[in-house]
């Protein structure tokens, strides 16, 4: 049978597609160097309790940790193969772009600005959180349009301080910030009485006061939100397989919760499940980690270092927890939330 020009081009370009698809991703130098190093190393805040703050032994706890955990267990199949930099506002973006920091789990707001100019590329939400305000509960302020000519602490050099301009210009408000470069500072001095209001994200306002309020029933959150903040861990521009491998160990933790896979029985239903989807999160099914450089067990060992996306958001976070927070959008998107992965497949 004879065949075209142009139906051989066609033929010779699926075959090659599907010979590609077939092929390990190749490593990637970031990836070489963790492997190398035998130690993922994670930028993390300076000390925001539910996200990423060291306990009272010293261990690092809290909802960017795990992410950091999880890529660890996934990569160097041990969780603790970890070092936790501690990094200010004004310091983060640097540690990354320098390579001080392999990853950045910090609490992050993706933006336009932060992912066209920095070097930097964002890699998949965590958190969908926005900015709010927090009042003494004795003011008996009930709305953030309430807030007329008040003096606001938050930490500048961030999209917080900008969003409170914008806020405030668009209200015709008044607000006069007073604003700190580290986090203690501000908070101390909005508790302190130095400020009638304090501005954060709401995941912060909650966890500052947890950690600082003498009693956290006397002050109390604004229902308003004035922005968009989706956080999530960034990595360095031009490494897409160390980028790819960070999405998809968080778009698995995601997948997991979906499909009733928890740090508990991850191991039984790795030996026992017949289920498709999840025999392939697991491993037991096609090989999924051979396209990111790792093994076929990558996303069975983040799960059971630190759980599913929703064991991970309630140890944290969670209404049970000093922090105190309602999943809220962060529910899975089958239960009125905003987390939908695409498929591990």
């Amino acid at each position: 049978m004879a065949f075209s020009p142009k139906s051989i081009g066609k033929h010779l370009l699926v075959a090659g597609l599907l010979a590609a698809a077939s092929l390990p991703a190749f490593a990637g130098k970031t990836l070489d160097t963790i492997k190398s190093r035998n130690q993922l190393i994670v930028g993390v805040s300076s000390g925001v309790p539910g996200l990423s703050a060291p306990d009272s032994q010293g261990r690092w706890t809290g909802l960017d940790v795990d992410i950091g955990r999880a890529v660890a267990a996934a990569i160097l199949s041990d969780p603790e193969k970890t070092k936790w930099v501690p990094l200010t506002v004004q310091q983060r973006f640097t540690a990354i772009q320098s390579g001080e920091v392999d990853l950045l789990s910090r609490g992050t707001t993706f933006t336009l600005t932060r992912d066209a100019s920095l070097g930097l590329v964002q890699t998949a939400i965590v958190l969908y959180d926005g900015q709010g305000f927090m009042v003494p509960a004795k003011s008996k302020i009930t709305s953030a349009k309430q807030l007329k000519g008040a003096t606001v602490c938050l930490q500048g050099s961030n999209t917080t301080e900008k969003n409170l301009a914008d806020f405030s210009r668009a209200n015709k408000l008044n607000l006069k910030p007073v604003v700190f470069e580290k986090l203690d500072a501000s908070a101390a001095a909005y508790f302190g009485g130095r400020c009638d209001v304090y501005t954060s994200d709401v995941s912060g306002l909650a966890s500052i006061r947890s950690k600082e309020a003498k009693n956290p029933k006397d002050h109390v959150i604004l229902p308003e939100l004035i922005s968009k903040e989706p956080l999530g861990p960034l990595v360095r521009r031009g490494d897409d397989e160390f980028f790819t491998i960070v999405k998809w160990v968080v778009y698995g933790l995601i997948e997991a919760e979906e499909n009733g896979i928890t740090q508990a029985n991850v191991d039984q239903l790795k030996n026992d499940s017949t289920d498709p989807v999840v025999m392939r999160l697991l491993g037991k099914g096609e090989d999924m980690g051979k396209l990111l450089g790792l093994d076929r067990e990558w996303l069975a060992r983040a799960i059971k270092a630190v759980g599913n996306y929703g064991e991970i958001f309630e140890r944290n976070l969670g209404e049970k927890t000093p922090v105190g927070l309602p999943r809220g959008l962060n529910r899975q998107w089958n239960k009125g939330g905003l987390m939908y992965a695409p498929p591990v497949r």
